[in-house]
């Protein structure tokens, strides 16, 4: 059988790309990364994701980033509650996406997956350019160069992005369609104690929006109703 990691935050968009892979009949190995975010209960959520679609294998790295900060996920900076900017927002984390993609593909080596699943997108991207087409691209042609597989084993290794050209309605009908349970997932930036949405911040407003394009409620606000 074919396999392939499946980078899994507990967000919209991580669980779209876990369903979509499952879908493809992919033996699915998903990875998480603690990195030190302030909205760690995304790491609850990958969890039981990762258990309602019986991955092979689940496991979560730890990467201390709030060592060097510089963002408001991973710093004392106020998350914005005022909407996006056409600047690259306080919620991007340096080096974040390189870093899960690395992780990712040391990963992919040890358990013969070919195929990593990422949901980066360029529609909905916030600004952030780690989540860029030409950013993704790079990053293939780096892993082609890295890997025992690649270099000596005549293998090839893709990042797919299957989101990348998505909007945030069409990610949640393709995530509907394919057995996601988003009331299991998370986007906010600045959740309450319980893991409640703050329903304030860019991620959440983004969502709200999303499922209201397609009359529907975010069903993970009304779980905490």
């Amino acid at each position: 059988m074919k396999r392939a990691v499946v980078l899994l935050s507990g967000g919209m968009d991580s669980a779209t790309c876990l369903a979509l892979a499952s879908a493809e009949a992919f033996e699915v190995f998903a990875l998480s990364v603690s990195y030190g975010q302030r909205h760690v209960v995304e790491l609850e959520c990958a969890q039981k994701l990762a258990e309602s679609f019986r991955v092979q294998d689940y496991r979560t790295a730890e990467v201390n980033l709030r060592l060097f900060g510089g963002s408001a996920l991973t710093d004392e900076i106020e998350v914005p509650k005022a909407g996006p900017s056409c600047d690259v927002p306080v919620t991007y984390v340096p080096a974040r996406n390189t870093i899960f993609l690395s992780l990712a593909l040391a990963y992919a080596e040890v358990v013969g997956a070919r195929t990593i699943f990422a949901g980066m997108n360029a529609v909905d991207y916030s600004g952030y350019p780690d989540c860029r087409p030409e950013y993704v691209a790079a990053f293939e042609q780096m892993a082609n160069l890295a890997t025992k597989a690649t270099v000596s084993g005549g293998q090839r290794m893709t990042i797919a992005t299957p989101l990348m050209q998505l909007t945030k309605p069409a990610i949640i009908e393709a995530g509907e369609a394919n057995g996601v349970d988003f009331a299991m997932t998370t986007s906010c930036y600045d959740p309450r104690a319980n893991g409640a949405p703050c329903r304030e911040c860019d991620a959440c407003r983004l969502r709200r929006d999303a499922f209201a394009a397609l009359g529907k409620r975010d069903p993970r606000e009304t779980l905490f109703e």
